[in-house]
């Protein structure tokens, strides 16, 4: 997917984006900026800008809104998509920001599935916040996955667009819904359907999972099936499939003398070097070594 960020930030420097991982329903990017006036936009995705580093001054007007902001690590600046930011000036340069895009469409899919409301009544405030410990936690996991890919990233950024998006329209919507936004009791998936899941796990621990096509599986909304799946397994979907692939690739490794680049594939991962490192921080040490060890 491809944000608004490149017609947005004209004198900026972008140094990280997700476009080549594959994420689906969200879009992540790292950013400097210099100081100085923005365009006008009117964007087609909600944006999520978390300052990560530094300390800065932004004055933006949007929505009805003026707000002149002193942004240190954690500020967050919210805008949602179809509000036209009329003026924003980055008075003093910001070292780094990660901003996320959330497209309207999964966006909207999130408000009905979960809350089970009309999606043209969730309307997210113009707004900049101090700081929300459950949005930089989720920041902060997806610049890791960024900077080093995991067994599961896919599966877990998605997981975490969903959980993002829920939060924010619990939290900063501009007009409450009739009723209150209670997030659904999780209860565990019934063995049937855990069977199902966890067979199509395990058939295609190689291929690139996502969440929506598990929940799908299930029958079940993402969300949903995100929470019924931790209360069954006691782990969410991205962590158990990780440890499914890890559990893989030892396997091989013990068994089998094919290549660590064969190995690599088979486990889910796109290169020899990051599954290496995964592995390394699962294990405590390297495919090469694991083998080595495993013939002892």
């Amino acid at each position: 997917m491809l944000g608004h960020s490149v017609d947005k930030y004209v004198n900026s420097t972008m140094h990280q984006t997700s476009n080549a991982q594959g994420w689906r329903h969200v879009l992540a990017e790292r950013w400097s900026h210099a100081a100085g006036e923005l365009p006008r936009l009117v964007p087609r995705d909600t944006e999520v800008a978390i300052q990560l580093g530094g300390h800065t001054r932004v004055d933006r007007r949007g929505g009805g809104r003026r707000e002149n902001t002193v942004g240190r690590p954690g500020t967050i600046w919210l805008c949602p998509a179809g509000i036209e930011e009329e003026y924003i000036n980055v008075v003093e340069p910001m070292a780094d920001c990660l901003h996320l895009f959330l497209p309207a469409r999964p966006f909207a899919d999130t408000v009905q599935r979960e809350f089970d409301i009309d999606p043209a009544r969730a309307v997210l405030r113009y707004q900049t916040i101090e700081h929300d410990p459950f949005v930089a936690a989720v920041a902060q996991q997806i610049v890791a996955e960024l900077d080093q890919e995991s067994g599961a990233g896919r599966l877990l950024v998605e997981s975490l667009s969903v959980a993002l998006s829920a939060h924010l329209l619990r939290h900063y919507a501009e007009e409450g819904p009739a009723r209150p936004l209670v997030e659904k009791a999780a209860r565990p998936m019934d063995s049937r359907r855990l069977a199902r899941v966890l067979d199509a796990i395990d058939a295609r621990l190689d291929l690139e999972l996502s969440v929506a096509e598990l929940a799908e599986v299930a029958c079940m909304s993402v969300g949903h099936f995100t929470r019924s799946f931790r209360a069954a397994t006691g782990q969410p979907p991205h962590a158990f499939v990780a440890e499914r692939r890890i559990a893989r690739a030892k396997a091989w490794l013990r068994e089998r003398e094919c290549p660590i680049e064969e190995i690599a594939y088979a486990a889910g991962f796109s290169t020899a070097a990051s599954f290496s490192k995964a592995f390394r921080r699962a294990t405590g040490c390297t495919p090469r070594e694991y083998r080595l060890l495993g013939r002892r």
